[in-house]
């Protein structure tokens, strides 16, 4: 049992006549966009400049009310926290608005709370702890949602404000403003914004108001300079890369490049990525895991610290402390992964993957679920068992909407929450073996006409011969790349094999060397290394273009994706 052999679906050809209506030349770029849904020409312009960036945040529910509250805080000299999630989305809304209410004048607070011992979202201890210290208007950020019971408590003594993206509850919480463009009646169009982008909305509402009246000194801080942690937010969270999030991510990348932050220029020299190199992927696999990591094995104050340091100096050494709990955060996934997988390894595999454990890490849980959700394919759900209390995390397929799941064992949990595709929850130990076969019944229910086998969705087929600079050029346009706007796939069949070893740590990826009778092209195939030795001559193989860069030199490289000997 392994990684489940994929379905190629290589996508239809887009109609002659609709191409030519397309603002591109290009037939290629054309099929790209079609593929992506794009076949109105106004759409494919914007796309094709990099989206477009609603102008009104006043259009998000609950923002006028926010607004009003806080400029009156200001005034008033109220004290405000900002209340914050633990990973990249909750971390860089948290840094954004703290700027934006230092910049009008707050007196203001970040609170993050710790995974391990205070758990995800809105504690009741910790808002009485706010309470205490003074605090009489609390803003919640990537967070606060499904927090009902905690916001009816709380409200006695603090106005809340709720900033969140998460699928919303049958309730919504009984904040003074609640701001989430999933919730019922909100007008906003776009509705796949992350948690630091409804964050920047309504920083860029205080930042509007208070240009027409002003609430004291001259404000010299402009809505620009949040971008670029609202790309950071935004790609790490995962959210689609389409419409407003890819106008949001686009220009944020601008900034990211030629960083003014501190902290990210510490973090971009620790991590190995030069300044101009900083693309979607850059944030995904290399600078979004070293800020989550604080979070996951310590706290993720760590990761705000080092966003909102004032110099190099008091940035560098936490940028080196997030290297080193990255990795420990790489092996301590890699040890619970291992044990999950003897737990959900059984013939034949259910439709919904459960493994729960004493010792399971909660800050790595939801890795391991992703990991073992792209192993299997099937929604996976990891728990560490406590001593009376366990908290799970959860992973799953675009065929089944694990929120929904937990919403309809909500008796169960003592709080969950998520979207569409993970969600976490807490529950006490004696309702956890119910709940299992609760969700194992609803996962039947929903897959039980579904191939569970993952399907490899391909742009075109092309000769090999016809991939080149150019060729790598067009791709670069469809950049920013990452959910919803994935990196353009190529399929070439029966390219000539010159070589094809097993390389890295215990063999796990494919070294290739590949001709098209003409030219030789290096790929590589990260986990497909149980290929090597098993392929003959010709092989039909799935890629992306990718340029690597070693001594100065540029070249095209091939990732591949998905192999196959060719018939």
């Amino acid at each position: 049992m392994g990684i489940q052999a994929r379905r190629w679906r290589v996508k239809p050809s887009i109609l002659p006549s609709l191409a030519a209506h397309l603002p591109h030349p290009s037939p290629l770029v054309a099929q790209l966009l079609y593929n992506r849904g794009i076949t109105d020409p106004g759409e494919a312009r914007s796309f094709l400049q990099g989206g477009a960036l609603e102008d009104n945040p006043f259009r998000l529910k609950g923002v006028t009310e926010a607004v009003t509250r806080l400029r009156q805080a200001i005034r008033q000299g109220e004290r405000i926290a900002v209340f914050g999630d633990f990973d990249v989305d909750g971390v860089t809304a948290t840094a954004l608005l703290m700027q934006t209410l230092r910049a009008l004048g707050a007196q203001v607070q970040p609170y993050i709370p710790h995974r391990v011992e205070e758990g995800y979202g809105l504690q009741l201890e910790a808002l009485r702890n706010l309470y205490r210290q003074g605090v009489q208007v609390l803003v919640t950020v990537d967070c606060g949602i499904r927090a009902i019971s905690q916001i009816e408590q709380a409200r006695r003594g603090l106005d809340i404000i709720v900033t969140d993206h998460h699928h919303v509850g049958p309730q919504l919480p009984p904040a003074l403003a609640v701001i989430n463009p999933k919730q019922p009646h909100c007008p906003y169009p776009f509705k796949e914004l992350a948690g630091s982008g409804v964050a920047f909305h309504l920083a860029r509402a205080l930042l509007r108001t208070n240009a027409r009246t002003p609430l004291g000194e001259p404000v010299t801080l402009q809505e620009e300079e949040l971008l670029d942690l609202v790309a950071l937010g935004t790609v790490a969270d995962i959210v689609p890369l389409i419409s407003e999030n890819r106008a949001l991510v686009t220009r944020g990348l601008e900034r990211l490049n030629q960083p003014q932050r501190a902290g990210l220029q510490a973090l971009l020299n620790r991590a190995g990525v030069q300044p101009g190199e900083v693309t979607a992927m850059a944030i995904s696999f290399i600078l979004g895991p070293r800020l989550n990591a604080a979070g996951r094995l310590d706290t993720a104050m760590l990761s705000y610290q080092l966003l909102t340091s004032p110099s190099l100096e008091e940035a560098q050494p936490l940028a080196e402390k997030l290297e080193a709990i990255n990795r420990d955060r790489q092996q301590v996934t890699e040890e619970t992964l291992q044990q999950a997988r003897e737990q959900v390894m059984t013939e034949p595999l259910p439709p919904l993957l459960f493994a729960a454990q004493e010792g399971f890490h909660p800050g790595v849980v939801g890795l391991v679920a992703s990991r073992l959700t792209e192993e299997f394919y099937r929604p996976a759900v990891v728990v560490e068992l406590g001593e009376q209390l366990s908290r799970g995390s959860a992973r799953s397929i675009p065929e089944f909407h694990i929120a929904r799941a937990f919403d309809e064992c909500a008796s169960l949990l003592e709080r969950h929450g998520g979207h569409h595709m993970a969600g976490g929850f807490t529950i006490r130990n004696e309702n956890l073996p119910i709940f299992r076969d609760q969700l194992l019944a609803i996962a039947q229910r929903e897959l039980e006409n579904v191939e569970l086998r993952p399907t490899l969705d391909i742009d075109l087929e092309v000769e090999l011969r016809e991939v080149d600079w150019a060729t790598q050029a067009l791709v670069e346009q469809m950049e920013p790349c990452g959910e919803g706007n994935p990196r353009p796939i190529f399929l070439s069949r029966r390219v000539q094999l010159r070589e094809a070893r097993a390389v890295g740590e215990e063999g796990r990826h494919l070294r290739l060397l590949l001709t098209d009778g003409r030219a030789v092209w290096d790929g590589i195939g990260f986990g497909l290394g149980s290929w090597a030795g098993r392929l003959g001559g010709r092989v039909d193989i799935v890629y992306t273009i990718e340029v690597n860069e070693w001594n100065g030199e540029r070249r095209l490289q091939l990732n591949v994706q998905d192999l196959r000997p060719s018939e």
